[in-house]
């Protein structure tokens, strides 16, 4: 069946007092290379069938999720009785709230053309890497001649997502999600680089241009400098500050501030603090330019930051920080109500910027009299939420930087540091840049970020990872 005749099928077969039935129709196609030759390529199709049953008793108003891969015509049935039974079975839903009506449901598409619910799935397939596969290949040539080896992984998915309510909401998204991560290791693996893209459709990637950035990072790592652990001058690429903004935003939710869980509690939250005495913006937006994600709220499970009651609900642009001011929370329909707040719904991307910032990475490179150059971060894990302390390692890369230039490659650390108390020790902000944060990129890749200056970064101790 078309995936839109399954979601009118299943709709049709409800017995609940409220359904909402998506369909995901993906398809995948990856390559991944090692020592300077492709291991492995392949292209991958699934269908993923999701129906939320809600049931109104008399303590409330229950809901049950029931989702699956590869269900047949037959089996629809069997699936849609199976999330009536789960909704039977449970207590009422702390976020119920009434489903979406359509004139309050998602007016935007990430195409500007409307949400297409007619159309086909689109595709993706390993055509996608035409120009890419070539100009890798030359990498692999040029580091093989270098001595050194090439190794990493490039992936792209089209997702079409079709969702359907009993409220008469019927809407369709289609989400390409890209992304390369190139790493350049000498032999003896004692020297290592990586470089990572987000991109849409791979027609933006330049090899060349990433794989001159990795030869230029292994040059800095010939010369190997010993350093105690301590708080540095610090300069954070752009990848790194996305790892940390991510987990920030993934914390800003309105519930857990106002009930006193987070770091934005103070009690209540603490929206109008100023956090940063930078002028910057966080902000998401689902028509954000090369950052493009699904202008409606679609979830298959519930928790502080989204409601499976919200499916439909329309996402526009959000300032979640504005001029280093606090504006704005994550916030669900039901949350909304209990606060009397308005909703304000989770964005699939990410954007922190500041008026006038025209610095790139090497700008702040050249005017540091001396400090370290980090690549990127990884194993970043919370240690305490009520501040947000992180706790996390440096990888493939800590160079030191001394009058203006880098001077040589440092070991690794462990840091702890907290992105909101970051956010207020800013020294200089550099020009926004798509990137690719390194940790969090299997479930985030939609960000920009600039390079940060901060005076003080916590390397707490000496870390042996490599």
């Amino acid at each position: 069946m078309r995936p839109q005749e399954t979601v009118e099928q299943a709709l049709a077969l409800s017995k609940a007092d409220g359904c909402v039935v998506r369909v995901v129709e993906q398809t995948e196609t990856n390559l991944r290379w090692a020592r300077n030759t492709v291991t492995t390529n392949g292209e991958m199709r699934s269908t993923r069938l999701a129906v939320i049953s809600i049931v109104n008793g008399a303590a409330g108003t229950a809901a049950g999720v029931v989702e699956r891969t590869g269900v047949t015509a037959d089996a629809l049935e069997d699936l849609v009785r199976a999330a009536e039974r789960a909704a039977a079975e449970a207590g009422p839903a702390d976020d119920a709230a009434p489903l979406v009506e359509p004139t309050a449901g998602a007016g935007r598409s990430s195409n500007r053309g409307g949400s297409n619910w007619d159309g086909e799935p689109a595709a993706t397939s390993v055509d996608v890497f035409g120009s890419f596969a070539p100009a890798l290949g030359e990498a692999f040539a040029r580091a093989a001649s270098a001595g050194l080896l090439q190794f990493g992984f490039a992936e792209h998915v089209m997702a079409s997502t079709y969702l359907g309510t009993s409220t008469g909401l019927r809407l369709r998204h289609d989400q390409p999600t890209g992304k390369v991560e190139l790493n350049l290791r000498s032999p003896d693996l004692a020297r290592s680089a990586w470089v990572g893209r987000h991109t849409r459709d791979f027609t933006d990637i330049d090899v060349p241009v990433l794989d001159a950035e990795l030869d230029r990072r292994m040059a800095w790592a010939r010369r190997r400098i010993e350093l105690d652990p301590g708080r540095y001058h610090t300069i954070l690429p752009p990848a790194a500050v996305a790892d940390l903004l991510a987990f920030l935003y993934w914390r800003a939710t309105a519930r857990e501030a106002d009930e006193g869980r987070t770091v934005f509690a103070r009690p209540g939250s603490r929206i109008g603090d100023r956090l940063s005495d930078a002028p910057l913006t966080v902000r998401s937006d689902p028509l954000e330019p090369g950052l493009e994600c699904s202008p409606f709220v679609d979830a298959t499970v519930s928790g502080p930051g989204q409601s499976i009651f919200d499916n439909g609900l329309s996402i526009g642009p959000t300032s979640w920080i504005s001029d280093g001011v606090l504006r704005e929370l994550i916030r669900t329909r039901s949350w909304a109500q209990r606060t009397g707040a308005a909703p304000a719904p989770f964005v699939d991307n990410l954007v922190l910027e500041s008026p006038g910032a025209t610095a790139g990475l090497d700008d702040l490179v050249a005017t540091t009299d001396r400090g370290l150059l980090l690549t990127c971060l990884w194993y970043i894990r919370e240690v305490d939420p009520r501040t947000l302390l992180l706790t996390g390692l440096t990888r493939d890369g800590v160079y030191l930087v001394e009058r203006g230039e880098v001077v040589g490659e440092v070991n690794n650390f462990r840091f702890n540091e907290s992105p909101v108390r970051l956010l207020g020790r800013i020294a200089e902000i550099g020009r926004t840049e798509p990137c690719l944060c390194r940790e969090f990129n299997e479930y985030f890749t939609r960000s920009a970020m600039p390079a940060l200056r901060i005076p003080d970064f916590n390397m707490s101790t000496v870390s042996q990872a490599s």
